[in-house]
Protein backbone atom coordinates (compact mmCIF):
# COMPACT_ATOMS: atom_id res chain seq x y z
CA UNK A 1 0.00 0.00 0.00
CA UNK A 2 1.89 1.99 -1.45
CA UNK A 3 -0.36 1.82 1.50
CA UNK A 4 -2.29 0.79 5.60
CA UNK A 5 -1.10 -0.04 4.66
CA UNK A 6 -0.65 -3.59 3.66
CA UNK A 7 -0.47 -3.86 7.32
CA UNK A 8 -4.07 -3.78 7.61
CA UNK A 9 -3.21 -0.69 5.11
CA UNK A 10 -3.88 -0.99 4.38
CA UNK A 11 -1.92 -3.11 6.81
CA UNK A 12 0.03 -6.53 9.21
CA UNK A 13 -3.60 -6.68 10.23
CA UNK A 14 -5.97 -9.53 9.67
CA UNK A 15 -4.33 -9.99 6.25
CA UNK A 16 -0.85 -10.40 7.60
CA UNK A 17 1.59 -9.15 5.03
CA UNK A 18 4.13 -6.38 4.75
CA UNK A 19 3.17 -3.47 2.47
CA UNK A 20 4.64 -3.73 -0.96
CA UNK A 21 4.51 -2.23 -4.40
CA UNK A 22 1.20 -2.45 -6.26
CA UNK A 23 2.94 -3.84 -9.32
CA UNK A 24 3.85 -1.95 -12.48
CA UNK A 25 2.98 1.74 -12.22
CA UNK A 26 3.13 4.25 -15.04
CA UNK A 27 4.20 7.88 -14.83
CA UNK A 28 1.31 10.18 -15.78
CA UNK A 29 3.05 13.53 -15.51
CA UNK A 30 2.84 16.03 -12.69
CA UNK A 31 -0.19 15.88 -10.42
CA UNK A 32 -2.45 18.86 -11.04
CA UNK A 33 -4.12 19.97 -7.85
CA UNK A 34 -3.51 18.78 -4.31
CA UNK A 35 -4.17 19.86 -0.76
CA UNK A 36 -7.09 19.70 1.65
CA UNK A 37 -8.49 22.81 3.27
CA UNK A 38 -9.42 23.02 6.91
CA UNK A 39 -13.09 22.88 6.08
CA UNK A 40 -14.01 20.35 3.44
CA UNK A 41 -13.01 19.59 -0.11
CA UNK A 42 -9.80 20.16 -2.01
CA UNK A 43 -7.62 23.23 -1.81
CA UNK A 44 -5.24 24.32 -4.54
CA UNK A 45 -1.53 23.61 -4.60
CA UNK A 46 0.61 22.65 -7.58
CA UNK A 47 3.02 19.85 -6.85
CA UNK A 48 4.76 20.57 -10.11
CA UNK A 49 5.73 24.02 -8.86
CA UNK A 50 7.16 22.78 -5.59
CA UNK A 51 10.95 22.93 -5.41
CA UNK A 52 13.64 22.39 -2.82
CA UNK A 53 16.00 19.59 -1.82
CA UNK A 54 14.42 16.33 -0.76
CA UNK A 55 14.20 15.99 2.99
CA UNK A 56 15.18 19.61 3.61
CA UNK A 57 14.05 21.07 6.89
CA UNK A 58 11.07 23.37 6.82
CA UNK A 59 12.16 26.95 7.34
CA UNK A 60 10.60 27.18 10.76
CA UNK A 61 11.55 28.34 14.17
CA UNK A 62 14.76 27.02 15.67
CA UNK A 63 15.06 26.76 19.39
CA UNK A 64 15.96 24.69 22.37
CA UNK A 65 13.31 22.01 21.98
CA UNK A 66 14.26 18.38 22.29
CA UNK A 67 15.35 16.09 19.48
CA UNK A 68 12.83 13.63 18.08
CA UNK A 69 13.24 10.60 15.85
CA UNK A 70 10.30 9.88 13.54
CA UNK A 71 9.97 6.44 11.93
CA UNK A 72 8.09 5.15 8.89
CA UNK A 73 7.51 1.76 7.30
CA UNK A 74 8.54 0.62 3.84
CA UNK A 75 5.77 1.82 1.52
CA UNK A 76 4.67 5.10 -0.08
CA UNK A 77 1.84 6.00 2.28
CA UNK A 78 4.07 5.58 5.33
CA UNK A 79 6.95 7.49 3.71
CA UNK A 80 4.67 10.48 3.11
CA UNK A 81 3.20 10.26 6.62
CA UNK A 82 6.70 10.24 8.10
CA UNK A 83 7.63 13.33 6.08
CA UNK A 84 4.45 15.10 7.17
CA UNK A 85 5.31 14.44 10.82
CA UNK A 86 8.97 15.39 10.46
CA UNK A 87 8.54 18.61 8.49
CA UNK A 88 5.69 19.87 10.65
CA UNK A 89 7.58 19.20 13.87
CA UNK A 90 10.72 20.89 12.53
CA UNK A 91 8.59 23.95 11.80
CA UNK A 92 7.69 23.99 15.49
CA UNK A 93 11.30 24.03 16.58
CA UNK A 94 11.99 20.34 17.20
CA UNK A 95 15.21 18.81 15.91
CA UNK A 96 13.92 15.85 13.92
CA UNK A 97 15.71 12.82 12.50
CA UNK A 98 13.54 10.87 10.06
CA UNK A 99 14.18 7.13 9.67
CA UNK A 100 12.36 5.62 6.69
CA UNK A 101 11.93 1.95 5.76
CA UNK A 102 12.32 0.85 9.37
CA UNK A 103 10.39 -2.33 8.64
CA UNK A 104 7.14 -4.14 9.38
CA UNK A 105 4.82 -3.21 12.23
CA UNK A 106 6.56 -5.64 14.58
CA UNK A 107 10.00 -4.27 13.72
CA UNK A 108 9.09 -0.59 13.90
CA UNK A 109 7.21 -1.12 17.17
CA UNK A 110 10.29 -2.80 18.64
CA UNK A 111 12.30 0.24 17.54
CA UNK A 112 9.81 2.47 19.36
CA UNK A 113 10.03 0.42 22.54
CA UNK A 114 13.83 0.36 22.48
CA UNK A 115 14.11 4.13 21.98
CA UNK A 116 15.53 3.97 18.45
CA UNK A 117 12.54 6.03 17.32
CA UNK A 118 10.17 8.24 19.32
CA UNK A 119 7.06 8.38 17.15
CA UNK A 120 5.58 6.69 14.09
CA UNK A 121 2.18 6.34 12.34
CA UNK A 122 0.36 3.06 12.94
CA UNK A 123 -3.00 1.58 11.91
CA UNK A 124 -5.56 0.93 14.65
CA UNK A 125 -6.55 -2.47 13.28
CA UNK A 126 -2.89 -3.50 13.18
CA UNK A 127 -2.59 -2.62 16.86
CA UNK A 128 -5.53 -4.89 17.70
CA UNK A 129 -4.44 -7.85 15.58
CA UNK A 130 -0.64 -7.71 15.68
CA UNK A 131 0.03 -6.38 19.16
CA UNK A 132 -3.10 -7.29 21.14
CA UNK A 133 -3.81 -10.54 19.26
CA UNK A 134 -7.48 -9.59 19.25
CA UNK A 135 -9.64 -11.86 17.11
CA UNK A 136 -13.05 -10.28 17.80
CA UNK A 137 -14.64 -8.22 15.06
CA UNK A 138 -15.15 -4.62 16.14
CA UNK A 139 -18.44 -2.84 15.40
CA UNK A 140 -16.96 0.57 14.62
CA UNK A 141 -13.83 2.62 14.10
CA UNK A 142 -14.52 4.25 17.48
CA UNK A 143 -14.57 0.91 19.28
CA UNK A 144 -11.34 -0.06 17.52
CA UNK A 145 -9.69 3.24 18.50
CA UNK A 146 -10.81 3.00 22.14
CA UNK A 147 -9.50 -0.54 22.52
CA UNK A 148 -6.20 0.41 20.88
CA UNK A 149 -5.90 3.46 23.15
CA UNK A 150 -6.45 1.31 26.23
CA UNK A 151 -3.66 -0.99 25.07
CA UNK A 152 -1.37 1.97 24.36
CA UNK A 153 -1.84 3.37 27.86
CA UNK A 154 -0.89 -0.01 29.32
CA UNK A 155 2.26 0.00 27.18
CA UNK A 156 3.27 3.51 28.35
CA UNK A 157 2.45 4.96 24.95
CA UNK A 158 0.46 8.00 23.95
CA UNK A 159 -1.94 7.62 21.03
CA UNK A 160 -3.25 10.83 19.49
CA UNK A 161 -6.12 11.62 17.11
CA UNK A 162 -6.95 9.16 14.31
CA UNK A 163 -7.18 10.07 10.64
CA UNK A 164 -10.59 10.12 8.92
CA UNK A 165 -9.10 7.83 6.26
CA UNK A 166 -8.46 4.16 6.81
CA UNK A 167 -6.43 1.91 4.57
CA UNK A 168 -7.95 -1.52 4.45
CA UNK A 169 -8.90 -4.21 2.00
CA UNK A 170 -12.11 -4.02 0.01
CA UNK A 171 -13.87 -5.47 -3.02
CA UNK A 172 -14.39 -3.19 -6.01
CA UNK A 173 -16.56 -3.76 -9.08
CA UNK A 174 -17.15 -1.72 -12.24
CA UNK A 175 -19.88 0.92 -11.84
CA UNK A 176 -21.83 -0.58 -14.74
CA UNK A 177 -21.67 -4.04 -13.12
CA UNK A 178 -22.88 -2.58 -9.79
CA UNK A 179 -25.84 -0.86 -11.49
CA UNK A 180 -26.73 -3.99 -13.47
CA UNK A 181 -26.93 -6.15 -10.35
CA UNK A 182 -27.94 -3.54 -7.75
CA UNK A 183 -24.71 -3.95 -5.79
CA UNK A 184 -23.98 -1.79 -2.76
CA UNK A 185 -22.63 -4.28 -0.22
CA UNK A 186 -20.54 -7.42 -0.35
CA UNK A 187 -23.62 -9.40 0.72
CA UNK A 188 -25.33 -8.29 -2.49
CA UNK A 189 -22.86 -10.40 -4.46
CA UNK A 190 -24.51 -13.60 -3.22
CA UNK A 191 -27.45 -13.66 -5.60
CA UNK A 192 -25.96 -12.53 -8.91
CA UNK A 193 -24.78 -15.81 -10.41
CA UNK A 194 -21.19 -16.85 -11.00
CA UNK A 195 -18.55 -14.13 -11.24
CA UNK A 196 -14.75 -13.96 -11.01
CA UNK A 197 -12.81 -12.22 -8.24
CA UNK A 198 -9.08 -11.56 -8.21
CA UNK A 199 -6.59 -11.33 -5.40
CA UNK A 200 -2.86 -11.97 -5.14
CA UNK A 201 -1.58 -15.54 -4.60
CA UNK A 202 -0.75 -15.29 -0.88
CA UNK A 203 -4.21 -13.92 -0.04
CA UNK A 204 -6.26 -16.98 -0.89
CA UNK A 205 -6.48 -18.46 2.60
CA UNK A 206 -7.19 -16.75 5.91
CA UNK A 207 -10.15 -14.89 7.41
CA UNK A 208 -9.80 -11.95 5.04
CA UNK A 209 -8.57 -13.86 2.01
CA UNK A 210 -10.67 -15.42 -0.73
CA UNK A 211 -11.65 -18.44 1.36
CA UNK A 212 -12.60 -16.30 4.34
CA UNK A 213 -14.78 -14.03 2.19
CA UNK A 214 -16.55 -17.01 0.63
CA UNK A 215 -17.25 -18.46 4.06
CA UNK A 216 -18.34 -15.23 5.77
CA UNK A 217 -20.60 -14.05 2.94
CA UNK A 218 -21.70 -17.41 1.53
CA UNK A 219 -20.29 -16.56 -1.88
CA UNK A 220 -20.07 -20.01 -3.46
CA UNK A 221 -20.69 -18.22 -6.77
CA UNK A 222 -17.41 -16.26 -6.52
CA UNK A 223 -14.70 -17.86 -8.64
CA UNK A 224 -11.02 -17.09 -8.06
CA UNK A 225 -8.30 -15.74 -10.31
CA UNK A 226 -4.95 -14.92 -8.70
CA UNK A 227 -3.00 -11.93 -9.99
CA UNK A 228 0.05 -10.05 -8.80
CA UNK A 229 -0.73 -6.89 -6.84
CA UNK A 230 -1.42 -4.02 -9.22
CA UNK A 231 -2.62 -6.14 -12.15
CA UNK A 232 -6.17 -6.35 -10.82
CA UNK A 233 -7.06 -2.84 -12.04
CA UNK A 234 -6.09 -3.62 -15.60
CA UNK A 235 -7.92 -6.95 -15.48
CA UNK A 236 -11.20 -5.49 -14.23
CA UNK A 237 -11.06 -2.64 -16.75
CA UNK A 238 -10.64 -5.21 -19.54
CA UNK A 239 -13.53 -7.33 -18.24
CA UNK A 240 -11.29 -10.30 -17.46
CA UNK A 241 -12.66 -10.30 -13.89
CA UNK A 242 -15.78 -8.78 -12.36
CA UNK A 243 -14.53 -8.05 -8.81
CA UNK A 244 -11.11 -7.07 -7.51
CA UNK A 245 -9.34 -7.02 -4.17
CA UNK A 246 -8.23 -3.40 -3.60
CA UNK A 247 -6.96 -1.17 -0.82
CA UNK A 248 -9.20 1.74 0.09
CA UNK A 249 -6.44 4.33 -0.31
CA UNK A 250 -5.23 3.04 -3.69
CA UNK A 251 -4.70 6.11 -5.91
CA UNK A 252 -6.00 4.09 -8.86
CA UNK A 253 -9.49 4.41 -7.36
CA UNK A 254 -9.37 8.17 -8.00
CA UNK A 255 -9.41 7.74 -11.77
CA UNK A 256 -11.18 4.42 -12.26
CA UNK A 257 -14.85 3.75 -12.92
CA UNK A 258 -15.07 1.38 -9.95
CA UNK A 259 -17.39 1.14 -6.96
CA UNK A 260 -16.07 -0.09 -3.61
CA UNK A 261 -18.66 -2.35 -1.99
CA UNK A 262 -19.52 -1.94 1.68
CA UNK A 263 -18.08 -4.64 3.94
CA UNK A 264 -21.41 -5.02 5.75
CA UNK A 265 -20.17 -7.93 7.89
CA UNK A 266 -17.08 -5.87 8.82
CA UNK A 267 -14.64 -8.72 8.22
CA UNK A 268 -11.91 -6.25 7.20
CA UNK A 269 -12.07 -4.35 10.47
CA UNK A 270 -11.06 -0.70 10.80
CA UNK A 271 -7.69 0.76 9.87
CA UNK A 272 -7.44 4.45 10.75
CA UNK A 273 -3.96 5.88 11.39
CA UNK A 274 -2.77 7.19 14.76
CA UNK A 275 0.59 8.51 15.98
CA UNK A 276 2.19 6.19 18.53
CA UNK A 277 4.51 8.09 20.89
CA UNK A 278 6.34 6.84 23.94
CA UNK A 279 4.93 8.42 27.10
CA UNK A 280 8.37 9.46 28.31
CA UNK A 281 8.69 11.50 25.11
CA UNK A 282 5.23 13.03 25.49
CA UNK A 283 6.17 14.14 28.99
CA UNK A 284 9.01 16.29 27.59
CA UNK A 285 7.38 18.00 24.59
CA UNK A 286 5.22 21.11 24.32
CA UNK A 287 1.49 21.16 23.61
CA UNK A 288 2.23 22.27 20.04
CA UNK A 289 3.25 18.70 19.14
CA UNK A 290 -0.20 17.38 20.00
CA UNK A 291 -1.92 20.36 18.39
CA UNK A 292 0.00 19.91 15.14
CA UNK A 293 -0.47 16.15 14.86
CA UNK A 294 -4.18 16.34 15.73
CA UNK A 295 -4.73 19.07 13.13
CA UNK A 296 -2.72 17.19 10.51
CA UNK A 297 -4.62 13.97 11.09
CA UNK A 298 -7.98 15.75 10.87
CA UNK A 299 -7.08 16.80 7.30
CA UNK A 300 -6.13 13.34 6.06
CA UNK A 301 -9.33 12.21 4.43
CA UNK A 302 -9.48 9.30 2.00
CA UNK A 303 -9.43 11.72 -0.95
CA UNK A 304 -6.40 13.54 0.47
CA UNK A 305 -4.33 10.43 1.15
CA UNK A 306 -5.19 8.98 -2.27
CA UNK A 307 -3.88 12.17 -3.88
CA UNK A 308 -0.71 12.04 -1.78
CA UNK A 309 -0.22 8.36 -2.63
CA UNK A 310 -0.75 9.08 -6.33
CA UNK A 311 1.80 11.89 -6.28
CA UNK A 312 4.44 9.65 -4.72
CA UNK A 313 3.73 6.12 -5.97
CA UNK A 314 2.47 6.85 -9.48
CA UNK A 315 3.86 10.26 -10.41
CA UNK A 316 7.12 9.36 -8.62
CA UNK A 317 7.48 12.67 -6.79
CA UNK A 318 9.73 12.65 -3.75
CA UNK A 319 7.83 11.99 -0.48
CA UNK A 320 9.47 15.09 1.05
CA UNK A 321 8.21 17.22 -1.84
CA UNK A 322 4.71 15.76 -1.62
CA UNK A 323 4.52 16.34 2.15
CA UNK A 324 5.89 19.89 1.91
CA UNK A 325 3.30 20.89 -0.66
CA UNK A 326 0.45 19.49 1.44
CA UNK A 327 1.67 21.20 4.62
CA UNK A 328 2.11 24.52 2.83
CA UNK A 329 -1.31 24.27 1.19
CA UNK A 330 -2.88 23.81 4.60
CA UNK A 331 -0.74 26.50 6.30
CA UNK A 332 0.93 24.02 8.64
CA UNK A 333 4.40 25.21 7.65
Amino acid sequence: MNGPGNDGIGNDGPRTREPRSRGPLTRRGALGLLGVGLGAGLGLASLAGCTGPAGAEASGRKGGKRSLTVGSKGFAESWVMGELYAQGLRERGYRVDLKTNVGSSDIIYSALQSGQIDIYPEYTGVILVNFMHEDRLMDSARETYDLAAKWAAGEHLSMLKATPFENKNAIAVRREFAREHGLKTMSDLKGIGDFTYSTYPDNVTGAQGYEGIVKAYGLDNMKLKTLSIGLNYRAIERGEIQAADVFTTDPQLLRSDLVVLEDDKKIYGFQNVVPLIRQDVMDTVDDDLTEFLDTLHSLLTTTAIQALNEAQAINRLDPAQVAKTFLQANRLI
